[in-house]
Formats: C-alpha cells, structure tokens, sequence
C-alpha cells in the first residue's frame, strides 16, 4: 500500500463528510422547495418526510420542537418551501435536510392553513349549533372587542345609539391585525368572560385583506370565543368574508353594524310591540267587564233580588220541616223509655217482697235474723211478725211440734 493513501473507517469518513457538510455556509442556511411524500409524525412530536420534485429525492426530518410550531398540518402531495441545514446522519451515512420551518409554496398557502384549521375545529364539534348560546332579548351591556380607532367600532355605537339608546356599550380596545392582535382578542374575551360585565359580546373589525383578517382565524382565538360564558356575535370584515370565529361564534353578523343589530332589540318595534299589547289588554278588559255586566244584570232582575222575602219564605218551610221531624222524634225517643221503664218496673214488682206480703204471706225476725223454720224459735223468744200493711211484736209460747 502507497505511503500517500489515506485507509479511513465507515465511520471516520461519515464523520469527516459531516463536517464538510456542517461546515458549508450555503447549506447550513438552505431553503428547498419540493413535493412531501412519505410523511410520518411520531408520538415523540418529531416528524420524517421526503422532499422530491421530478428528477429527485431528499430525506428530510423535523424534529419535535420545531414541528409544534407549525400552523399548518403537512400532507403527502404539499408542495412546501422548507428552511433548515444540510448533514448526514452518522449512523447510516445518509445526508439529509434538518428542517426548522416551513411553510406551503405558492400563493395558497394562507388558505391552506385556514382549510386544515376549519376541518380540525369542525371534527371536534366547535362548529355545532346545539353546543351555540341563544342571544339575550333584550342585553343593557354590550361589551366590544375591537380597535377603538377603526370605524367599527363608532358604527356598532351608532347602531346602538338609534335602535336601543338604553343599553351600555363597553369597549374593551384590541390590535385587529398582526402578531399582537390574536392574544389581545383572547384577553378581551378572558376579560369579559371573568367579570361579567356585559350581556352579549361583539368581537370584530371591518374589512380588509386576508392577511388583515388572520388574526381571527388564529386556533387559540377560537377556542376561547367557545369557552366564553357568554354569548358571542363575531363581525369580521365585510359580507363575503368568512373567518374561523364566524363558524366558532354563537352568532354570525355580515358587517359590524349588522352585529350591533343583531345584538339589541329595535326600540319603535318594542314601542309597536308595546302598543298592541295594550290595545289587546284594553279589549280584554272591556269585554270582561262587559260580561259581568250582563251577570250583574241577571242578578238584579232575579226574583230572589226583586223579592228577598222568597227567599227566607223557603227557609221558614225548611226550618218548619226540620222542628216537626225534631219534636217526633223527641216523641218518640221518650214513648219508647217511658214503655221500657213500665216493662221494669213491672219486673221489679213482682220479684218485691211486698207483692208475696200482699197475698197473705208475713215475714217473721228475731232480731236482726230473719226466721225461716219453727225450729230456729223457742218459747219465750221475742219476734217481729210483718205483714203487708205493718209489723207486731209477739213472744213465743208454745215449743215446735
């Protein structure tokens, strides 16, 4: 082998290819343009893909930190302007494009990201209606959240001013446009929301270009106008223009006039409103008191009215009913007693040793005792003899026998 020649290990030469690559001003800050194919998006955030066009292939990897910072979700068949730096990868010698940003090619690209994010939101049920807040009838606050020196804001006031004059506006003042316009306009809701000062929200501007718009196709925007308590009319642009808080909104207004519109009620259709109500109450008023006329009238040509006496003529035949069924009763009531008491005392009578007396019989004592046989008695005892009428004293001569 040739002093001069240099034998260098696989991983000696990949090494050594790094470092020129590495050390390549041009391809340490690159931009390529291509086709993706063959997209993944690992659980670990980072994200492999190719980059091909009609004579070519290039590996490419984003990895996790740089690929959350999308605002766009890359698909096979995109075609993309991917910024970031060329090196090989060590281990499979294997150069390849490290990505740091990217973004769609050609002039869709805005357009693109408004699609993926409308479909995304729209997947997750942020546009249904039933998840949307009715409107409030008749709100005394109206919170606005938009620039205060645009034009509308002075035309949401005016709106207010002839249709609802009653009701408060209260401006909560936002960038509508660039970086600072999305957060700002979150802040407005997080605001409102927390305090509950306002009935109904309008957030808006007037209208613009698409790039001017772009904040309110902004997701975190979205997501906090569907968290908001409370009822939100979004009012972006002009009529043709469609945002994603127009979809994400409980209410859509074409203008910002329009939302103040739909916001409160018109104050001469409350006053017709009003009037109506009171004619309808007038004539239901009227004919009530109409109707009790009428009975009042029946009432008064009624004989028992005419002619009270009628009246306490039937009370006198009831009441004369009611004493003569009472006093037979009572009749009756004491007719049965008094039949009893005779049956008793009949009974009585007959079981009395007064009645036995009467019929001849006495009844003989001695004492206290009552004498039943001759033998209780000796000569020379004194004795009691009673008989019916009275009782005599006798002694006793003879002896039993």
């Amino acid at each position: 082998m040739e002093r001069n020649k240099i034998t260098l290990s696989v991983s000696e030469l990949n090494d050594y290819v790094k470092m020129l690559l590495d050390g390549d001003r041009v391809l340490s800050n690159v931009y390529v343009c291509g086709e993706i194919s063959n997209f993944k998006l690992y659980a670990s955030g980072h994200a492999y893909l190719t980059l091909k066009d009609r004579d070519g292939q290039l590996k490419a990897v984003m990895f996790r930190s740089y690929a959350s910072r999308l605002a766009f979700r890359p698909e096979d068949g995109m075609r993309v302007i991917a910024h970031g730096r060329v090196s090989v990868y060590e281990a499979t010698g294997q150069y390849q494009l490290y990505i740091d940003s990217m973004q769609p090619d050609g002039v869709g690209a805005l357009a693109l990201q408004y699609e993926q994010l409308k479909r995304k939101l729209e997947a997750e049920g942020l546009f249904d209606e039933a998840r949307k807040k009715p409107l409030p009838s008749m709100p005394m606050r109206i919170g606005v959240i938009t620039s205060p020196s645009g034009a509308a804001v002075h035309d949401i006031q005016n709106i207010l001013n002839r249709r609802f004059p009653c009701a408060e506006m209260i401006l909560f003042p936002s960038a509508v446009q660039g970086a600072e316009a999305a957060p700002n306009l979150c802040m407005g809701l997080e605001f409102f929301g927390m305090t509950g000062l306002c009935d109904v929200i309008i957030i808006g501007r007037g209208g613009g270009s698409a790039e001017d718009l772009w904040a309110f196709n902004d997701e975190t925007l979205a997501r906090t106008i569907a968290a908001c308590p409370i009822p939100v009319i979004s009012a972006v642009g002009h009529e043709s223009d469609f945002t994603i808080c127009d979809f994400v909104a409980d209410r859509r207004a074409p203008t910002p006039s329009a939302a103040a519109e739909l916001a409160v009620p018109d104050r001469t259709e409350l006053m017709g409103q009003l009037l109506g109500l009171g004619q309808r109450f007038s004539q239901l008023v009227g004919a009530r008191i109409a109707q009790e006329k009428r009975v009042l009238r029946q009432m008064v040509s009624s004989p028992a009215i005419r002619s009270p006496e009628r009246i306490l003529d039937g009370f006198r035949m009831r009441l004369g009913e009611r004493e003569r069924s009472l006093e037979q009763s009572v009749q009756s009531s004491l007719e049965a007693k008094r039949n009893r008491m005779l049956r008793m005392s009949a009974k009585l009578e007959g079981l009395s040793p007064l009645s036995v007396l009467s019929r001849g019989y006495a009844a003989v004592s001695k004492g206290e005792e009552t004498v039943t046989s001759a033998e209780a008695l000796q000569r020379g005892d004194q004795i009691t003899i009673r008989f019916f009428d009275g009782q005599v004293e006798a002694c006793v001569e003879r002896e039993k026998g």
